[in-house]
């Protein structure tokens, strides 16, 4: 009679159970209708490649391909009215395969530089491609930036996108199955949340990021020299001439590289030898989501603030952008066209014990955030 008892409660319980998960579901799909969109965008290594918008109740979009994680843009109102994208973005896929330099993609396993394509982990030695002149650069030939995730829309609380990959063990030369999710939300607050998660079965260096180009003007025929940039950062790493990390771990005070109050782009640019593309050596004491850097741009009025839980920020000024790469409306994309601004760990920092680690462990949880939050001033 007791097993018959507790089988008939734990039945009631999973009923219950299952009759709250789908009014959970079913309420946000009448308040939020028609807030994802999914449309076939062509294949790419055989696989069928989708392209997701995310609508808000202010009406502005994101949209991103299950194409390399890609955000292929952010339309949003600026001051003035006008509906322009704040990232660099195609229109169709043939854009992506032509190999841009990562406008907007989800990079792994390794964001930034790792020097000579090499790194130890205990006595083991790993060699991966060179595609950085001598370094390897933002996960290899094929980074996550070029694979074609596993893809689920969600319309929960608000617009939600999960993508998934296992990048396998050996993959562009890295230790271990990697297996790896991202999460994109999309709030009324015009908020992007990019959630990182990841697990692996070998030792192995992870450093996860999102690649956008942004320009808050909305146009690629203005640059963002105009626009000015705080970074909570008292310090920086300095580069050696091949952009890799020299283990020096700088303060900002008195030179062209303090932003910790905001300061056009274009004043002191410069005095830095071929624009900015350095790491940035956040204020923080933990691994909280935090406020780390604001852009804002007098002409649309809009104001992007990054929330992190990541010790650093690359701050890359499109100095390598050079007009080879048009937008979809024909608009050549010149050197400063756009900036990035990568919430990562260090680069190099499998060949920098001094810096934080950036090795995933067997058992442990690879577990990163970055909310992009975008308003009018």
């Amino acid at each position: 009679m007791k097993k018959i008892k507790y089988s008939f409660i734990i039945a009631l319980i999973i009923l219950s159970s299952c009759n709250n998960n789908s009014e959970k579901k079913q309420m946000p799909l009448e308040k939020i209708k028609d807030s994802i969109t999914k449309s076939d965008w062509g294949t790419a290594d055989g696989k069928q490649v989708y392209l997701f918008t995310l609508t808000n109740k202010q009406g502005d979009q994101v949209k991103i391909s299950n194409y390399g994680g890609t955000i292929t843009s952010w339309i949003s109102t600026d001051k003035k009215g006008n509906r322009t994208s704040i990232v660099l973005g195609f229109d169709s896929l043939a854009g992506y395969l032509a190999k841009p330099p990562y406008f907007g993609a989800t990079i792994g396993r390794y964001g930034n530089r790792i020097a000579n394509g090499k790194f130890k982990i205990g006595s083991a030695e790993y060699t991966l491609a060179q595609n950085n002149g001598k370094n390897a650069l933002h996960g290899g030939l094929k980074g996550f930036d070029k694979v074609v995730w596993d893809a689920d829309a969600i319309i929960d609380s608000v617009p939600s996108l999960t993508l998934h990959y296992l990048s396998k063990d050996g993959e562009e030369g890295y230790p271990g199955n990697l297996q790896v999710t991202v999460k994109f939300n999309f709030s009324d607050e015009n908020k992007l949340t990019i959630e990182y998660n990841a697990e692996t079965d070998k030792p192995t260096p992870v450093n996860l990021t999102n690649h956008s180009y942004f320009n808050l003007t909305g146009d690629v025929s203005n640059t963002i020299l105009d626009h000015e940039l705080m970074i909570n950062a008292d310090h920086y790493t300095p580069v050696d001439t091949s952009l890799i990390p020299t283990g020096e771990i700088k303060a900002v005070a008195g030179s062209a590289f303090d932003f910790t109050r905001p300061e056009k782009i274009g004043a002191r640019i410069d005095q830095v030898k071929g624009g900015y593309d350095h790491n940035f050596v956040l204020n923080r004491k933990d691994s909280t989501l935090q406020l780390e850097a604001t852009l804002s741009d007098a002409l649309s009025g809009r104001k992007l603030e990054v929330y992190t839980t990541e010790p650093g920020i690359q701050f890359y000024s499109g100095n390598f952008l050079n007009g080879n790469f048009k937008t979809s409306s024909g608009k050549p994309i010149n050197q400063h066209a756009a900036l990035c601004l990568e919430t990562q760990h260090f680069p190099d920092s499998p060949n920098e014990p001094l810096f934080p680690s950036t090795i995933l462990k067997p058992g442990q949880k690879y577990h990163s955030v970055t909310e992009y939050k975008l308003s009018l001033e």
